[in-house]
């Protein structure tokens, strides 16, 4: 009797975790890509405050990179199910193999693993800082709200997408914050809250701040923008503004295209205005030129049932260019760390 117990006590907890190896098919580069993306912007950060490549990293900052990767992979799973769970009325029509409109959970089930995760990205949070906890705070609000309520309710022309990207902007504000809240107050700007704590600033990090968030905006718009081609039947149906269904699929594609060009803009100034190396810029150009000459392709199709098939194509493809971009910065800033650290030979290709 007790095996028996004991039995169902492993089936109950096996079963979430078999669901969710099951649940999507990440591929292992993805999953692999979180890490240094998470990771990426938390170093990238911290080496915002010097001129040269002589910033080692102490415990403490080792600690929020870790933290910071722990946060926002959980974040990353929680947001995820919670798109699921709001977009279930959209997927019944354009992505009917998925979780919910399969009939492989149900809302209820689903809704109880997002707590978990959810559960577990403000406790990393907390754990990084409450300055980071407020973030994630306000960002999942304002990702719960839009996405179950203002999205479906909102009339303005594209608001959707407009908004969506809101999400990916905690990305790189969540690093910048971590580093932020883990220097002595010996910046250019520093100021304490009550509950919240101090902050300390060097005006150096704020242009570099800019431009990552900025990038990441752009990046990932383009991106949402080429899938909401591909779902704009469902869309439709709900009254969704995205710019698909708000300006035509065509216009949707050559806005995509223009948001791609001006993230590799912003993404060349990031490199020309930090201590980034030709060690990011020039895989990174190749990654941008690709990636604009398959958003081209988009624009060039006539038929309307194939430019929903590339939409969705050239959305997969705008999202490695964004995880991609981040994992290039993670390899500069740690190829430079191992640099200074020991090598020194890297200041003869730069």
């Amino acid at each position: 009797m007790e095996q028996t117990a004991e039995s169902k006590k492993e089936f109950f907890l096996n079963r979430p975790v078999q669901f969710l190896i099951r649940w999507r098919p990440f591929p292992p580069y993805e999953l692999i890509c979180y890490v240094l993306m998470f990771a990426g912007a938390t170093m990238f950060a911290w080496t915002t405050m010097f001129t040269d490549d002589s910033h080692p990293f102490t415990i403490e900052i080792i600690k929020r990179i870790f933290l910071t990767i722990a946060t926002l992979y959980s974040g990353f799973f929680a947001a995820l199910i919670w798109n699921d769970i709001t977009d279930k009325d959209i997927d019944i029509v354009v992505h009917p193999t998925r979780a919910i409109p399969s009939g492989r959970i149900s809302s209820k089930k689903f809704f109880a693993i997002a707590l978990v995760f959810s559960a577990l990205t403000f406790l990393f949070a907390v754990l990084t800082s409450p300055w980071c906890l407020l973030l994630v705070g306000v960002t999942a609000l304002f990702v719960a709200v839009h996405n179950k309520y203002l999205k479906k309710i909102i009339k303005l022309p594209a608001y959707s997408e407009i908004f969506t990207p809101v999400q990916w902007l905690a990305v790189p504000l969540f690093g910048f914050f971590a580093i932020f809240t883990a220097l002595p107050a010996t910046g250019d700007i520093n100021f304490s809250v009550p509950v919240l704590g101090y902050l300390s600033i060097h005006r150096a990090q704020l242009l570099p701040m800019f431009l990552l968030v900025l990038f990441t905006y752009f990046a990932d718009d383009a991106h949402d923008l080429a899938e909401g081609i591909h779902d704009v039947e469902g869309d439709r149906r709900l009254g969704v503004k995205t710019y698909a269904t708000s300006f035509g699929e065509k216009n949707a594609a050559k806005i995509s295209f223009c948001m791609l060009f001006i993230s590799g803009i912003l993404g060349i100034l990031l490199w020309f205005l930090t201590i980034l190396s030709l060690i990011f810029l020039i895989p990174f150009v190749i990654l941008w030129f690709y990636t604009l000459d398959q958003s081209y392709q988009l624009i060039k199709t006539a038929d309307d049932l194939q430019r929903k098939h590339m939409g969705k194509i050239m959305g997969k493809k705008g999202y490695d260019y964004l995880l991609f971009s981040f994992a290039l910065i993670f390899l500069d800033v740690f190829l430079q760390l191992i640099n200074a650290e020991y090598l020194h030979w890297i200041n003869s290709i730069v």
